[in-house]
């Protein structure tokens, strides 16, 4: 029976939506880096999931999200299985449609968050159920197929993200009971605020009257992260949302981000990202938001 349905873009020949079961964790044991997106829907489980610079516990059902190119692998020896979809921006941007599905920064690109949530019975059976239709769906080559398949990611999108915002007063309820210091929110905010122009740890210490080190040492007990990789991964957000939505020359991204060098800028790209910003252009697109006008 198959279990695999694979829809390619008739432009370049390049993937544009998949979805398929897994039994095991065979396929993602290894690193991966995609030029898509990625979402996990594990059904039962647990294991550690390594992302990014982490590594972290999961217990399913939870739904894993990886924006293209974040590395990451699964370590789950037993009863791992769900289902994945994968969809390069192409046949939906996130940014583009963040308005109608709002899922970037709570599901994808999540700085501050492990890039899963656990998922409640009812939840897990809706996206199931929606999972399922998406394969129905691409089974048999019909009127408005692409158009059905969008529909039902979007309303995919909108259940996860729901379920995961509607999580984030009991997350910080715990955070609350482990006492996590005010200096965190100020840290969020003024990276937020500067990391187009302030690049290193220090600067956000001084910015916060606080020594590097104890900065560091809070930043690494309760995101799980160094200070310079939150920072890092902030400027690469970006980077990556201008790449594909504008036709700016990668000299002119890099000085918006403070980088004056455009060769420093790409090697830092490519040391965080794993690909150069040139090569991402090419697989993953660009001036997608400039078609729009």
């Amino acid at each position: 029976m198959q279990s695999t349905f694979t829809l390619v873009n008739p432009q370049n020949g390049n993937l544009a939506f998949k979805i398929f079961s897994f039994a095991d964790n065979s396929i993602f044991d290894h690193l991966q880096r995609m030029n898509y997106y990625t979402m996990l829907l594990v059904m039962e489980g647990e294991g550690k999931l390594k992302a990014d610079f982490s590594e972290y516990a999961f217990t399913g059902p939870a739904l894993m999200c990886f924006a293209p190119y974040q590395p990451f692998l699964v370590n789950a020896p037993v009863n791992f299985k769900g289902m994945a979809i994968n969809f390069h921006p192409d046949f939906f941007c996130i940014h583009k449609h963040h308005k109608q599905v709002a899922c970037n920064g709570v599901l994808f690109n999540t700085i501050y968050k492990p890039p899963f949530g656990p998922l409640q019975q009812d939840i897990l059976l809706q996206l199931l159920q929606l999972a399922e239709q998406m394969k129905t769906e691409m089974q048999h080559v019909e009127m408005a197929q692409y158009e059905m398949l969008l529909s039902l990611l979007k309303i995919f999108l909108i259940t996860a993200s729901r379920s995961k915002t509607r999580q984030l007063p009991a997350e910080q309820q715990i955070l609350l009971q482990q006492k996590e210091p005010p200096v965190l929110q100020q840290l969020k905010d003024a990276i937020e605020t500067h990391y187009r122009k302030k690049h290193a740890p220090k600067e956000y210490a001084s910015l916060l009257n606080i020594t590097p080190k104890a900065l560091g040492k809070i930043t690494k007990i309760f995101f799980n992260k160094t200070l310079t990789h939150l920072i890092a991964e902030r400027i690469i957000i970006e980077a990556k949302r201008e790449l594909y939505l504008s036709s700016k020359p990668v000299k002119t991204i890099a000085w918006e981000l403070g980088f004056d060098d455009e060769f420093y800028f790409s090697r830092f790209f490519k040391t965080n990202a794993d690909v150069s910003p040139q090569l991402y252009r090419h697989t993953v697109g660009f001036a997608r938001g400039e078609e729009l006008n």
